[in-house]
This record gives C-alpha cells, sequence and structure tokens, in this order.
C-alpha cells in the first residue's frame, strides 16, 4: 500500500502543484530516479528548464553555493527546481543552512533533498518536508509497475501473462525490467506478449524458474529434471539463484504444513501463505500469486520431516556452489533435485 508521502507526491505530479520541499530516502534509488524526473518534467516548462533546474550533490556544496542555490529566483517561469542528491554528505554549515532555510522555504522553488540507499534516518529533514520512503518494492507490487511503466511510461501495453513470464526470467530488479521493457517497446507493435518475451528475454513458458519450482513443490522429479539444462540458460539465472528460490519454497512450505498440523483447513492455506509473503516480502522467483497457487496445491505432499531433511540438502548445495569442485552446476542442481524430490528425502526423513 502506497504511504502518505507517496500518495501526495503523485497527486502533486499528477495536477502540476508542488510543496516546497520533498525528502526521498529509503532503499530503492531506482525509483526516487524515476521520481525526481517525473519531479522535474511535471513543474518546469522544457523552454525554461536551463534557468530553473540545479541538480548538485551534497559532498560539492558549501554554505555559499547552497546559499544561491535556494535564493535565486525563477527565470521567466513561476517556479524552479533544486535536487540535492547525497543530502547526507552535507557538511556541517551547509546543512546549518538547510536546517534554516526549512523553517521558511520559498514558496517559488521545489526542494528535492535526496538520500542515498542506505543512509542513517534523518528525522529533522523528514519532520520539515513531504517525506517519501522508496522501499523496495514486492513481488505483487512488481508486477503492477511492469503494467504501469509499459503502458504510460512507454506506452505499450503488456499482457499479465508476458508481466508474469518476465519476472520469472529477470526477477524484481526495477533496473533490469526497465532496460528489457525498453527492448520489448520496440520489438512490439501494439502490445507486449508472451511471444514477444520469449523473442526478446529468451524465457519460454513451462520452461522457467517457476515451472522448474512447481515440478519440485509437486515432486515430479522427471519433470524438475527436464527442466534444468533450459532454465540454467536464460539471462538472469544462475544455479544459486534457483537454489535461492528452491530455499525460499522449502521455508514456506514448512511453514504450511505446521499450520496444516495445527488445523488450518486446505481451503484456508492460500490466505496462510499470502500473509506470510506479505508479512516477510519475500522473493519466491516468480508473482506472489502464481507461488501461492502452488504451495497451496502441493501442502499434502509434504511432511515436517521431509522439510527438515530438505532444508539440510539445499545448504550443503548452496556451500558446494560457493567453492571450488569438480561438478558442474547441473550436475549439483541433478543431484540437489533428486534429494528433494525422491524417495532419499523420505527415507531420511523417516
Amino acid at each position: 500500500m502506497a504511504s502518505a508521502g507517496e500518495k501526495a507526491l503523485h497527486a502533486a505530479i499528477k495536477k502540476g502543484s508542488f510543496d516546497p520541499v520533498y525528502f526521498f530516502f529509503g532503499d530503492d534509488d531506482f525509483l526516487k530516479d524515476a521520481r525526481v524526473k517525473e519531479v522535474i518534467e511535471a513543474a518546469i516548462d522544457p523552454a525554461t528548464r536551463d534557468f530553473n533546474l540545479e541538480i548538485r550533490r551534497g559532498n560539492e556544496i558549501d554554505p555559499e553555493a547552497l546559499d544561491s542555490l535556494l535564493s535565486t529566483p525563477p527565470m521567466l517561469a513561476e517556479r524552479r527546481v533544486v535536487v540535492v542528491r547525497e543530502v547526507d554528505k552535507l557538511k556541517k554549515d551547509a546543512r546549518k543552512l538547510l536546517d534554516a532555510y526549512l523553517k521558511r522555504p520559498a514558496a517559488d522553488t521545489v526542494l528535492l533533498l535526496v538520500a542515498p540507499a542506505g543512509a542513517k534516518a534523518d528525522k529533522p529533514l523528514a519532520d520539515r518536508s513531504v517525506a517519501v520512503e522508496f522501499a523496495p518494492l514486492t513481488a505483487d507490487r512488481v508486477l503492477k509497475w511492469i503494467t504501469y511503466h509499459a503502458g504510460t511510461v512507454l506506452e505499450r501495453p503488456i499482457t499479465a501473462d508476458a508481466a508474469t513470464l518476465l519476472i520469472e526470467a529477470v526477477g524484481t530488479d526495477l533496473a533490469q525490467l526497465a532496460v528489457e521493457l525498453e527492448k520489448l517497446a520496440s520489438y512490439s507493435v501494439h502490445e507486449i506478449d508472451e511471444a514477444a518475451v520469449t523473442a526478446v528475454v529468451g524465457v519460454r513458458r513451462g520452461e522457467s524458474v517457476g515451472a522448474l519450482l512447481d515440478a519440485v513443490a509437486a515432486r515430479d522429479v522427471g519433470a524438475a529434471l527436464g527442466l534444468i539444462p533450459g532454465v540454467l540458460q536464460q539471462p538472469k539465472t544462475s544455479a544459486v539463484s534457483i537454489v535461492m528460490n528452491l530455499t525460499t519454497q522449502t521455508l514456506a512450505l514448512a511453514y504450511g504444513v505446521a499450520a496444516r498440523d495445527s488445523g488450518t483447513s486446505p481451503r484456508a492455506m492460500f490466505n496462510e501463505y499470502m500473509g506470510l509473503l506479505k508479512e516477510t516480502g519475500a522473493f519466491p522467483g516468480r508473482p506472489w500469486g502464481e507461488a501461492v497457487n502452488a504451495w497451496a496445491r502441493h501442502t499434502e505432499r509434504w511432511t515436517a520431516p521431509m522439510l527438515d531433511v530438505a532444508l539440510h540438502d539445499l545448504l550443503t548445495a548452496d556451500a558446494a556452489l560457493k567453492e571450488t569442485r569438480l561438478s558442474s552446476d547441473e550436475q549439483l542442481l541433478t543431484s540437489l533435485i533428486l534429494a528433494l524430490c525422491g524417495a532419499g528425502a523420505s527415507r531420511r526423513a523417516a
């Protein structure tokens, strides 16, 4: 759900009516940069942008320069925009001047203060501005972002199936998704569909990480083994990332089995899993709805002892992938999936 700051910023961009100061913070720098560009485009006419836009970094600004930036009136326009990136790097004297300015900010200047990912919380700035936090999007919000970015920004609508397939191939990194969407928009004439994702990104329905995860959840060893070579050839996919996704799925199944053994009905399992993802924000290797449907469908195939063994096998595989070894990634994944899906896990659990 969007925060109050996000809603206020969205309304300001839509109406072209801005508060004097905004403070952007949080761990998703891609979204911050995108919103900075949107504010600039909405707040300043391109014809006067050269005169009314200043973008600086905090460590490059001394008090005199900052005073000049904040006191200069707009030229041939109703307002100007000043962007201070890495505001946390302002030196003491410059920060003191900024704090004084924030008590009575100029009405004809839109000041964007941008803190980088990992910066410490800055309550004084948040209290004297419209504070907007940019946290990494959860998997379900990434799906909505893809739809918005493709249809509104790139003006190439994307089908739901194509968006799901794209997440499975690329993951939830917005910068990488934006690159792939640019390619897809150039390739597609009207809308971006599954065929376009297959042609441009190189992933096919039924041959994705999601399909491999489904096969393991169903303990269908033949299907899972058949998918390994193709999945390993996909962009942004490696044996390590597959093991991470399998670990997330196994932990989720363990949660579901515990809920089942405590009396949760099969019909309520979908909500149990969805609540888990909302609480943890975990990325299961595909959109939340697709993952949750698979887990709820296959919970009955697992027991708590089997899942304990599976987690041990996953830990062993993860360590092996990070060490010098003779086995290939495909060989290690094959051994792992045989252990997860096959009789070995059941026998050892017993």
